[in-house]
């Protein structure tokens, strides 16, 4: 009798190749596009109450909103917003894909799963955002909602560039990037756990709803998953505080004359208390509410106008 052939146990499978995501220029048109329409919108508004609060810790937000009003009335609210938040808007989504998409590729590498590559590449693209781009613009843009009025004493008040070269002129690179490593920490925090906390906020819609992981969310369930993750980004409104404190051209004689982190945080604490370290967290919370908004509810829209203009598909999540 024959013996019975066994059958030849299946090859395995060669492991999938890991592949670098290109980075599109459909992709950087539809950050860019959408990044400057909130900033000219709502964006810039909140921005300077916020500011303007975080730098006036003893305001209110209604005695924020009057402080702004009779600096320039409705103009007021968009102080810095040209040219350095349309600066600011327009270059920080490029670097943020250029540098995430590199570091997310080389944690995948080392063997990093979904999750971890991809907060390791929002926190480093976060930080390459400071350093580029994002430590001068918002330098600048803090320099134009706190400067003191000239106007009053019948001097002609200095414009924005005449601004910039004066601070260029005598504190140079160093003076206009004023602030930059609180910037980075704090986008290294804002991108690091806003990815992290929007995560979980989806999942706990899906448990809700009975969703599963690959079934798609709404665009409200979209709009509320990253909204709750914005939100709760403004735990690390200190370090916006500080951040702001350290480029605030306000008089005060009291503050350290070469500011840190380290010690604007203390000079902070001691004059206002843990109350001044979370000055300005309302319009901040209201801010990344803004700006889930119009990346997720408006990016459908967009993405439409953009692969049509530019022939290309887009890829990027928003």
């Amino acid at each position: 009798m024959s013996a019975a052939v066994a059958a030849p146990f299946p090859a395995p499978e060669p492991p999938s190749k890991l592949e670098k995501k290109p980075v599109k220029f459909s992709n950087l048109l539809l950050g860019a596009g959408l990044n400057m329409f909130e900033v000219t919108t709502l964006g810039q508004p909140l921005e300077v109450v916020k500011t303007t609060m975080a730098a006036n810790r003893g305001d209110g937000f209604t005695t924020a909103l009057g402080r702004i009003w009779q600096r320039g009335g409705v103009f007021g609210f968009y102080q810095g917003l040209i040219p350095w938040a349309w600066i600011e808007a327009s270059t920080k989504g490029a670097v943020l894909l250029f540098v995430a998409s590199e570091a997310e590729y080389y944690a995948r590498s080392f063997g990093a799963n979904d999750f971890g590559s991809g907060v390791f590449g929002g926190v480093t693209g976060g930080v390459a955002q400071a350093y580029a781009t994002m430590g001068f613009c918002t330098c600048m843009k803090t320099v134009e909602i706190t400067k003191h009025k000239v106007a009053s004493t019948g001097a002609k008040a200095p414009g924005t560039w005449a601004t910039f070269m004066d601070i260029y002129r005598r504190e140079g690179i160093r003076g206009i990037n004023k602030g930059v490593n609180a910037v980075a920490i704090r986008q290294m925090t804002n991108w690091g756990s806003r990815f992290g906390l929007s995560r979980l906020a989806e999942q706990g819609i899906r448990n809700v709803t009975g969703k599963g992981e690959k079934d798609k969310l709404s665009v409200v369930e979209k709009i509320t998953a990253s909204a709750l993750g914005g939100g709760l980004t403004a735990w690390n409104q200190p370090i916006e505080v500080i951040r702001v404190e350290m480029q605030s051209k306000k008089d005060d004689p009291n503050r350290p004359k070469k500011m840190t982190v380290g010690n604007t945080f203390r000079y902070i604490y001691q004059t206002n208390g843990l109350k001044g370290l979370y000055r300005g967290v309302t319009p901040r919370i209201g801010l990344g509410v803004w700006q889930t908004v119009c990346m997720v509810a408006m990016g459908d829209m967009a993405k439409t106008y953009v692969e049509k203009l530019t022939g290309d598909t887009v890829t990027a999540k928003h």
